[in-house]
């Protein structure tokens, strides 16, 4: 992302935070890497999320009814009939607070929003206990809620390559969760599907085509790397129950090499990313290349107790390297993605 945008984006994070603040909101932030604002409604336990995109080039006027809006709307449905049709499944990496998630794709989780026109809340255990559901109940309903749309148009007899843009509302990445929706489209695209999110609001979906997806791989990576809301840099196809898996490529394979340096990549935002609220949390890079490979290799920058994620090769200090097989380590309970525990360098 070029230096211009982002002073612009920073800027308009600005006016929305002063605006808040003033409307009596003392607690937004402002979270770059979600291009969001964050902040607690009053009378709400937790925090809701105010998407910036659709903000970029607003007057003042539409900005201030645009907030305006969302203060309103803030707080969460009472009950579990008003909250129910307002659900809506999404796919993450992470969340802010301690939401209500259950695991989806490697590095990636299924959330629940409360959906409104100009905000979103994730739902929490605390929603669960007012509103008197399971979380399951609470899943389905908001898988429910999507439209499991289906392209319209005559079948394609060669790979394509169709593009789904969110316009808000739409959740197509959000699709993925739903089982066999991916094998639906077999007849639009030309093949068996292949998807790509690489952002929350693009889909991108062709035939299992060699060059077509290679191409895309990198399209996605692309995308992935300077979207303020990236999402994923895989690829996926729907697995046996019709549910999505990542893309099979073992060695050998013409696309292993893609395939295995976009799951690193993923890693390592997803570590970092962890990394960053999480203390003593090692982080993560990528190492390698096209040539040699690519690895993931986790930082142990002084000896001592450290939380490392999963990885290739570990770097101790400046420059030992270690293999990840030959650490001794505790997992830790409760972490996604998961961490082990090591005391001290290895002898």
């Amino acid at each position: 992302m070029g230096l211009l945008r982002r002073v612009a984006r920073a800027r308009l994070a600005g006016r929305v935070i002063r605006r808040l603040r003033r409307a009596g909101v003392p607690d937004a932030r402002y979270h770059r890497s979600g291009f969001e604002i964050r902040f607690t409604v009053p009378g709400d336990a937790e925090p809701t999320i105010l998407p910036l995109a659709p903000l970029l080039g607003r007057n003042r006027r539409d900005l201030g009814e645009h907030l305006a809006s969302a203060l309103r709307v803030g707080n969460l449905p009472p009950d579990w009939a008003s909250a129910a049709p307002m659900l809506r499944p999404v796919l993450r990496g992470g969340a802010p607070g301690a939401p209500i998630r259950r695991p989806a794709l490697p590095f990636l989780s299924e959330f629940v929003v409360v959906d409104h026109p100009e905000t979103m809340t994730y739902v929490t255990p605390a929603q669960l206990a007012l509103w008197n559901v399971t979380a399951e109940r609470v899943f389905d309903a908001a898988r429910a809620n999507l439209p499991g749309a289906v392209l319209h148009g005559a079948p394609s007899s060669k790979p394509v390559v169709v593009r789904f843009v969110d316009d808000g509302n739409a959740y197509w990445t959000s699709h993925l969760l739903l089982p066999g929706w991916l094998e639906r489209i077999a007849g639009q695209v030309g093949g068996r599907p292949v998807a790509f999110a690489p952002e929350r609001g693009t889909l991108l979906v062709t035939a299992d085509d060699p060059d077509l997806v290679r191409a895309l791989f990198v399209q996605a990576e692309e995308i992935y790397a300077k979207s303020s809301r990236s999402l994923t840099p895989m690829a996926y196809v729907s697995g046996r129950d019709g549910c999505p898996i990542p893309y099979p490529a073992p060695p050998g394979h013409p696309l292993h090499d893609l395939v295995s340096r976009a799951e690193r990549i993923l890693a390592v935002e997803e570590y970092n990313r962890q990394a960053a609220e999480l203390p003593e949390a090692a982080g993560l890079r990528l190492t390698g290349s096209d040539e040699s490979g690519w690895r993931t290799q986790a930082l142990w920058p002084a000896d001592g107790p450290v939380l490392l994620p999963a990885a290739d090769e570990v770097l101790l200090g400046e420059d030992r390297i270690v293999p990840w097989t030959d650490l001794d380590l505790t997992p830790v309970d409760d972490l996604s993605p998961g961490r082990w525990r090591a005391e001290g360098w290895p002898p």
